[in-house]
């Protein structure tokens, strides 16, 4: 579909919705926007785009904002049953989410990193290698810029890490080299069931060629049977030796990537990365640099400078002998089992937050192994606390400040005190960054 000239719906504004305004206008298309929010909510994002004519209708989602509209874009946190969207599909319309739009209109390959967990790391840690590499590399999508800002750009590649709301309104899109890093219970109160969850991550893959690879977890047993009968070469990474695929020598600490002609071994001994899932992101992210032809030389550069992202198990401090990390982007439970396989002292773990509509229960093993204190705050203490009744020693308070002071109370020499919430931010913070920044803060003023 040519934009010039069709009129597009966006539903949602702020920072992917502008994206699509612009874009769409740029491209010679008419715009209608509609949000539920007010005008008061959206003054930045309005004034951002005060060079753009376009309608827009706040506040409501009556179905004439379909009237004369040849395509729909919504913002991924629009749910499928929104009923602008039920009645788009009635009338036939079709509805493109923002990365399927990017993708008609670029002109440079895509790198896709999916996952319940690591999509940020290793889709920072591969636009690192691409740079290094001497490429014009955009990084985005989920990671914080949406993808369709890539377009008109001269870049030679564009790595975008995907997330399921991205993959709902797909038709079309495909990735050069897509990954799948792992498949956990997430946004179940968005999608429903796991099953529901997995097929909307699988999307990723289903429009790829036979020429283009699919890289995958082979430990997650959802994962690999999801990826069946699908076109794309699949290239595989675990913890265990194949006849060709990725994997590593934990005693060794080194990384194999094994082809049918070649093999490289790296070491992961200068690693900056804590825990066992980063592995798993640098496996990942280490067979798709080798499959697209970047250097021995680059790669083992850039995994010896890389020092991760912000609020993904970051060291913030240790004092009396006892460490304080930053998971606060663990914000369901698969992401808080992996950070607690990261360490072998005993953790009091800090969790709580919004419950988003998971099974706690893969959390009781490892509290059981590791978790010396289990501290719960914020709006899903209780439900938290009954549902891992008697697996571990549990505090409850009502904020993280309160938390963090039980916590050091707590710890002795040799504890690791360990935020890693298993649940959304939103009861007590703008985001998962803003709660690791007050976590940052309450640790930081323990010694003032």
């Amino acid at each position: 579909m040519k934009l010039s000239g069709k009129k597009v719906l966006v539903i949602g504004l702020k920072r992917t919705g502008t994206a699509v305004v612009r874009c769409v206008a740029e491209c010679g298309g008419q715009v209608r926007v509609t949000d539920r929010q007010t005008h008061a909510h959206l003054v930045t994002d309005l004034a951002s785009l005060a060079d753009i004519p376009f309608d827009l209708r706040l506040g409501t989602e009556d179905e004439s904002l379909l009237d004369g509209i040849d395509l729909v874009v919504p913002s991924p946190g629009v749910p499928r049953t929104a009923p602008l969207l039920k009645a788009a599909g009635r009338r036939g319309i079709p509805i493109w989410s923002e990365i399927e739009l990017a993708f008609r209109l670029l002109s440079c390959p895509i790198v896709a990193v999916t996952g319940t967990n690591g999509k940020s790391t290793t889709t920072s840690l591969l636009g690192e290698f691409f740079r290094a590499d001497g490429n014009r590399v955009f990084v985005g999508g989920n990671l914080g810029v949406p993808l369709l800002e890539a377009v008109g750009g001269n870049y030679d590649v564009a790595v975008a890490e995907i997330s399921s709301f991205q993959l709902e309104w797909i038709e079309e899109f495909h990735p050069r080299i897509g990954i799948w890093l792992n498949l956990t219970e997430d946004h179940l109160d968005r999608h429903g069931t796991l099953a529901d969850y997995g097929a909307a991550k699988r999307a990723l893959f289903l429009h790829q060629t036979p020429a283009e690879w699919a890289i995958i977890n082979r430990d997650d047993s959802e994962v690999a049977r999801l990826m069946i009968g699908l076109p794309g070469r699949q290239f595989s990474f675990g913890w265990s030796p194949v006849a060709c695929g990725a994997w590593v020598n934990a005693q060794e600490k080194t990384l194999i990537v094994k082809q049918p002609d070649t093999e490289l071994r790296l070491s992961l001994e200068p690693l900056r990365l804590h825990g066992h899932h980063n592995w798993e992101n640098v496996m990942a992210a280490v067979s798709a640099a080798t499959l697209w032809g970047i250097s021995r030389e680059v790669i083992d550069r850039v995994l010896g400078s890389f020092t991760g992202l912000p609020h993904r198990l970051e060291w913030v401090a240790t004092k009396n002998e006892v460490a304080y990390f930053d998971d606060s982007k663990g914000t369901n439970v698969g992401a808080v089992v992996q950070s607690l396989a990261g360490f072998t002292g005993p953790v009091i773990l800090l969790a709580g937050g919004v419950d988003k509509g998971g099974d706690y229960g893969p959390l009781r093993e490892p509290l059981r192994a590791k978790v010396k204190q289990l501290i719960l705050f914020g709006a899903a203490r209780e439900i938290i606390k009954e549902a891992l009744a008697g697996e571990a020693d549990t505090v409850v308070v009502e904020t993280l400040s309160e938390a963090v002071r039980a916590a050091a109370a707590s710890a002795c020499r040799g504890d690791t005190v360990l935020l890693s919430p298993a649940c959304a931010s939103f009861d007590q913070f703008r985001n998962y960054a803003h709660r690791g920044e007050v976590f940052r803060a309450c640790v930081e003023e323990l010694w003032v």
